[in-house]
């Protein structure tokens, strides 16, 4: 009996990475971006997030649909959320956001609790370094990864304080590369707005933080397989929680205009 000859071998689909960057207010159109990528059934394997992106990458990553995490946002007097701690090491306490994601993660969530993989990145202001986290417990980490320097108190952690890593690393696709079959796509919600009138000290302050993050995301956009930078967002303040709804709707739209280039990469 003369045996069939071997299949060929199919070739394995790619699944994406999503590098989510920090942004303020701007994050939230990480919700809309991760809304199209479920409508267009693209398959996300994992995920590394900072601050806003953190936050939105988290949520995500515990089963959490897009729109009810909009909805949790917009919900949430954000007022109630910063308690001042006028102290030395900064102005605001996290207390009352720590209760706030406990109460929506369960708890004391853990990353191995998470239905996708995931890493945090935070700043370690002693070394002067950037602190990936993707096992262990979740919230201290979460925390770090979104306490912005000055206005919010470091996160004591193992050791070390820990503050925004958006701080050094803005766009962290370092826990994504070198993966077979990963293919890295960056979110970044800080285009640099040109036309912006720099007319207040307040304005300056965001504008400096603005410009000296953005420089440490460059090498790392091009490390990226597809690079998802919606020009909208360069229009809104990183304070404007307020209209999370068209910050949503700018990701939303924008990813669903690059669908033919996400398939591209599968």
């Amino acid at each position: 009996m003369t045996p069939y000859p071997p299949l060929p071998a199919q070739p394995q689909q790619q699944q994406l990475g999503l590098a989510l960057s920090g942004g303020g207010a701007r994050g939230i159109a990480h919700l809309g971006v991760l809304a199209a990528f479920d409508e267009l059934a693209l398959p996300v394997a994992r995920l590394a997030g900072v601050s806003s992106g953190a936050i939105a990458g988290t949520f995500y990553a515990a089963g959490f649909a897009p729109r009810e995490i909009l909805r949790l946002l917009l919900a949430t007097n954000l007022a109630r959320l910063t308690r001042p701690a006028f102290s030395r090491y900064g102005l605001l306490h996290l207390d009352a956001v720590e209760r706030l994601l406990a109460a929506h993660l369960g708890g004391n969530p853990t990353f191995a609790d998470l239905r996708l993989p995931l890493t945090l990145v935070a700043t370690d202001l002693g070394a002067g370094e950037s602190v990936y986290f993707s096992e262990g417990p979740l919230l201290p980490p979460l925390l770090a990864s979104s306490a912005v320097p000055i206005l919010y108190r470091a996160v004591e952690y193992q050791g070390r304080q820990l503050v925004d890593g958006g701080l050094l690393n803005n766009l962290p696709v370092e826990p994504l590369l070198g993966r077979p079959g990963l293919r890295v796509v960056g979110v970044h919600c800080n285009p640099i707005n040109p036309a912006a009138h720099i007319n207040t000290f307040r304005r300056l302050i965001e504008r400096t933080l603005q410009l000296a993050i953005n420089a440490n995301t460059k090498e790392r956009q091009t490390q990226c397989h597809l690079l998802l930078e919606p020009p909208e967002l360069r229009h809104y303040r990183p304070l404007g929680y307020r209209r999370g709804q068209e910050l949503f709707d700018i990701g939303y739209r924008h990813t669903l205009s690059r669908a033919a280039e996400l398939r591209a990469l599968l």
